[in-house]
């Protein structure tokens, strides 16, 4: 395979993919929004009909429908190659009026376009170009409806359709100009204290502050922070009470565990399950759990990055390495022991910031590489 010659079959699209990038920034796709994220998916079905693929819709009630796209050949001794994305995003409907759609300063701007459209479009794009080239092999495309909210419909559809795939590239924004090898595992948990309520002033003695309750056990969570393990717990968001002059009877607090290591989800866990109230009126309710794990350096993904590496001094690019606090749904399939590779989408800045936006310039060079990875894949 010559990357300079899948480089310049790229080059000829390079109005292809700005058009089609707008097109999806138009079509604004908030989570919650479950008709919105289906006419975004609309769209791409749409794109992938023209290119030939074979297309599931996983029907949903409550998100929107991941999409499943099937290319290449349909028997084929080689595994496939799971292209993973997602058409969902943070920013509610009516966020285009205030940040519309533009090309300036050497970039496109709009909600969503470097998380993650651009990376679908580079996908698209990417399979476009093979099967022109004849290189066309077995690809899944699967784009999820909810990665931005956890992912609670899309995670098993992902880990099953991963299982069956040779790796996984995984098309979220590039950490500045480097692929992901590394993310920490996500948790969320929340933490409720119920007290006994009282006036202040009148029957002070008698009241059970929720609030005082809560303070000692977020003091208490706080130590569970280990910077050498690389793990972090962060109370958020809390709450509770009603007036000042009323001893609180509830209170509660949303915490976020980041952790870099597999092995440590068995010890988070089992912290906070082991927490205790100090004040034996007052009742403590603990819910949630570790949500993504850990996409841990391990080999498979080593030998995908050097590959990726080596295509891209090919192309004239030196490409880095990185490792980032935040998940994606390539923590799910390398979990799963699946060589997988993350990053592999759009150059920008902003992501889930009013400063959204992608570098116009990287945008050929990257779906280049992005092809010739899927292509190179044994």
């Amino acid at each position: 395979m010559d990357a300079n010659a899948v480089f310049r079959q790229v080059e000829k699209k390079s109005g292809w993919i700005r058009d089609t990038l707008h097109e999806l920034v138009q079509q604004e796709s908030p989570s919650e929004d479950r008709q919105a994220v289906n006419a975004a998916m609309a769209l791409a079905e749409h794109v992938a009909r023209e290119q030939g693929a074979r297309v599931k819709r996983h029907k949903q009630r409550e998100f929107g429908d991941p999409l499943e796209l099937r290319f290449g050949p349909s028997r084929s001794k080689q595994k496939p190659v799971l292209l993973l994305g997602h058409l969902d995003t943070v920013w509610p409907i009516g966020t285009l009026k205030r940040m519309p759609w533009s090309k300036a300063d050497g970039r496109y701007w709009g909600p969503g376009v470097l998380d993650m459209k651009a990376g679908v479009v580079m996908a698209l794009s990417a399979l476009s170009t093979l099967r022109e080239m004849k290189l066309a092999r077995p690809v899944i495309l699967l784009l999820n409806s909810d990665e931005e909210v956890g992912s609670p419909i899309s995670r098993a559809i992902t880990e099953r359709l991963a299982l069956e795939s040779a790796a996984v590239l995984v098309l979220e924004p590039a950490q500045g100009l480097a692929y992901k090898t590394a993310r920490k595992g996500v948790g969320h948990y929340r933490l409720e204290v119920t007290g006994v309520g009282a006036h202040s002033g009148v029957d002070f003695e008698n009241g059970h502050s929720a609030i005082l309750e809560l303070a000692k056990q977020i003091q208490t969570i706080s130590g569970f922070t280990n910077l050498a393990r690389k793990l972090t717990v962060n109370c958020g968001v809390i709450a509770g009470g009603t007036r000042s002059n009323v001893v609180a009877s509830q209170a509660w607090t949303e915490v976020d565990v980041r952790i870099a290591k597999a092995s440590d989800a068995a010890y988070v866990e089992q912290s906070f399950r082991s927490l205790k109230v100090s004040d034996p009126h007052c009742k403590l309710t603990i819910t949630g759990g570790i949500n993504r794990p850990p996409m841990e350096r391990k080999p498979g993904t080593i030998a995908l990055f050097k590959k990726a590496r080596s295509i891209a001094a090919e192309l004239g690019f030196v490409l880095e390495e990185a490792a980032t606090g935040g998940g994606s749904d390539g923590n799910f399939t390398a979990g799963l022991g699946v060589p997988t590779l993350d990053g592999m989408g759009a150059v920008g800045d902003g992501a889930h910031a009013a400063h959204e936006s992608v570098v116009i310039e990287h945008l050929v060079p990257r779906t280049a590489l992005l092809a010739a990875m899927i292509a190179s894949v044994e």
